[in-house]
């Protein structure tokens, strides 16, 4: 009992002592910043330990099965063979160093900054954006609503495998996508979680509510941009979508730059020196970068996004996810058990048994094929339409 009760003070004293140095540290950041102290969690589910709340959040979302399935995720370029250009693995990973690396000038909470950038594109599809107005048509069909990335990202952590994360995690999540009002955002408090659940509706039903509750969900929203929009284009001239004889805009090189690393290195400065976060409370660019950026924009989305290479299989891909969405859908409607959906979704045990027994038949099928990987959505696809062989001798 002694030895016991010898290492029960010791636990105490090392808790104790850790709490002091989050304490120390946490009191270096900005007044606006959010503190260890702010997080809110829905069913406080997870114990006390070593790490900060926002810390814990970040390593949940890690250990989640939507994030390890990243890695074979399209970031822009869907079917195209080349190991240089980026996955969302490696968007996430590179709007997570640069958010951290506003929140730490501007003296934020890197821990929940990260959480945030490892959780924002869970919830995106296969075949990247277009996948995602696909799916968005099928779920509109089938009476449940429309598709959105970031509303996805937060049912699979907070419902499907029910993570328990904070609200300012959830938050920053769902309030990351969006461009039309990104030149100067404010946070937004969300103050319960039935405003917070409200809120998630409402971008769900296409209404998108604004900024996150927080500086640091603002920063990740920026960091997105900055993150893809130097990235796409040097994707796009490494796989010879474009070249030389298509110029970036002269009046967007000449604020912006014309390389990546120029791109970002130029956002990132111009929103320090407009950006404040010890009063007031913002994250801003100047006019003439916001201009330059919104030009870019929209050379990208001429000449990367809607080009013709690109875009030549979209009506094979939309008969893909109609073919899926309805196999699955008469499977789950008809009680069959030997399907995929049942044996790698329904019944693989690390989902939330309480999200099992309130999903529809169409949201089962909508979520099964929203985690999907490129790589298996193909698979999956082939196994419905192309009829199976067998070594087998009839009797």
């Amino acid at each position: 009992m002694k030895k016991r009760d010898t290492l029960r003070s010791l636990d105490r004293g090392i808790e104790s002592a850790i709490r002091t140095m989050t304490g120390k540290r946490e009191s270096l950041l900005s007044p606006l910043a959010a503190t260890s102290a702010d997080a809110i969690r829905r069913h406080n589910r997870i114990a006390e330990d070593i790490r900060t709340p926002y810390s814990r959040d970040a390593d949940r979302i890690i250990h989640t099965r939507a994030y390890t399935r990243y890695i074979d995720k399209t970031q822009v370029f869907y079917l195209v063979e080349n190991d240089h250009i980026t996955h969302r693995v490696i968007h996430v990973q590179l709007v997570s160093k640069i958010a951290r690396t506003i929140g730490r000038c501007l003296r934020l909470n890197e821990d929940l900054i990260e959480a945030i950038a490892l959780g924002h594109d869970i919830g995106h599809i296969p075949y990247g954006h277009f996948g995602e107005t696909c799916l968005s048509t099928l779920c509109e069909q089938y009476c449940i609503g429309k598709f959105f990335h970031n509303v996805q990202s937060v049912q699979f952590l907070d419902r499907i495998e029910d993570c328990d994360l904070s609200m300012q995690v959830l938050d920053g999540i769902l309030c990351h996508n969006g461009e039309a009002d990104d030149c100067r955002i404010a946070p937004v408090p969300c103050g319960s979680w039935a405003a917070f659940d409200k809120k998630v509706q409402d971008n769900a039903d296409g209404r998108r509510t604004g900024a996150a509750m927080t500086l640091e969900g603002c920063v990740v929203k920026f960091a997105d941009t900055i993150a893809y929009i130097g990235r796409d284009i040097q994707d796009a001239k490494e796989i010879g979508l474009i070249d030389d004889s298509v110029p970036l805009p002269e009046e967007c090189t000449a604020v912006l730059g014309s390389s990546n690393r120029v791109i970002i290195n130029t956002l990132i400065y111009d929103l320090l020196e407009n950006s404040e976060s010890e009063d007031e409370g913002y994250i801003a660019y100047s006019p003439t970068v916001e201009m330059a950026l919104i030009g870019l924009r929209k050379f990208s989305r001429k000449n990367i996004y809607n080009n013709e290479k690109l875009t030549k299989e979209r009506r094979k891909i939309e008969r893909m996810y109609a073919t899926l969405f309805g196999t699955y859908l008469e499977d789950l409607e008809s009680g069959r058990r030997n399907t995929k959906i049942v044996s790698d979704f329904i019944e693989t045990g690390w989902i939330s048994p309480r999200y099992l027994e309130t999903a529809t038949d169409a949201e089962l099928v909508r979520d099964f094929i929203a985690g999907m990987t490129d790589r298996y959505f193909a698979r999956r696809f082939e196994e419905c339409v192309i009829p199976a062989r067998t070594d087998a001798k009839f009797s």
